[in-house]
């Protein structure tokens, strides 16, 4: 076996929800080191090619991104295959454009729709100075300073000590400050971002303790449906008996079955 980390990645073993064609080539660009992990992300390269049909392939998308007019979140990438994921939020102009009120910068967060595929979803310009992020780490560094991790890598030390794991805390992108905490417990609104119930969302009815093994949590959607998934496949994005303050995509996180899709379709014509 070949020493040091792989290089490629073919296009047949790519996530699905990439939604790449397999008669398309026999690679697919691999997701550099990032915040996300590569079945989680969504490159840079399939934003601006395959999404938004901006370029036409891989040397447009790096003269536009050595133009430094990608932000992922504030910050400039020139890395066409650098990983973005939930709640990221990817501004499409100048740079110092980026976090202004301009309207000549387009506006994105990466987010789930409810067949657990990515969605570009165009946001405004107040949107897009925040984004939630779910704190799956909480330590103490070797000098006992108290520090939590985020699921898109961000360290924050010196929290409010009533932020605990699995709570969603709303960051200042400008800043990387915290502005407001949500809890985790029952009543909340969470979103699913791991499982085959990935983008579906609802309010938290029940938890079920497994001690030894996976909590199983019950979430009831907009229908009334209620599904099952583990703890830690949830994400909280609102307050407990609150709305939910963010805009979401349509479908209010409820997933059709085959028949209902094809009523759907049918009444449409």
């Amino acid at each position: 076996m070949p020493r040091g980390p792989k290089k490629h990645l073919k296009r047949l073993n790519a996530p699905s929800h990439w939604m790449l064609d397999k008669m398309g080539g026999a690679w697919a660009p691999r997701p550099s080191t990032g915040p996300h992990g590569l079945s989680e992300c969504l490159p840079v390269i399939l934003i601006l090619r395959n999404r938004l049909k901006y370029a036409l392939n891989r040397r447009e998308v790096v003269q536009i991104c050595m133009r430094r007019l990608i932000q992922i979140d504030g910050k400039s990438r020139t890395d066409p295959c650098f990983p973005t994921g939930h709640q990221d939020v990817i501004t499409l102009g100048k740079p110092e454009d980026a976090l202004s009120n301009s309207d000549n910068v387009q506006r994105f967060r990466v987010m789930y729709d409810v067949k657990g595929r990515f969605k570009l979803h165009p946001i405004s310009a107040k949107e897009a100075k925040t984004k939630l992020c779910k704190v799956v780490k909480q330590a103490f560094t070797r000098k006992k300073i108290p520090y939590i991790v985020t699921h898109d890598g961000r360290t924050i030390r010196y929290h409010d000590p009533s932020i605990k794991v699995n709570d969603t805390v709303k960051v200042n992108i400008s800043t990387g400050k915290v502005t407001d905490i949500y809890k985790y417990g029952l009543g909340v609104k969470v979103i699913v971002t791991r499982g085959k119930n990935r983008g579906r969302y609802g309010t938290l009815v029940s938890v079920d303790r497994h001690p030894g093994s996976f909590d199983v949590v019950h979430i009831k959607d907009d229908s009334g449906n209620t599904f099952a998934t583990r703890e830690g496949n949830i994400f909280c994005i609102s307050k407990k008996d609150a709305e939910i303050e963010q805009d979401m995509p349509k479908g209010r996180g409820v997933k059709l079955t085959i028949i209902q899709e094809r009523d759907r379709v049918v009444s449409r014509r």
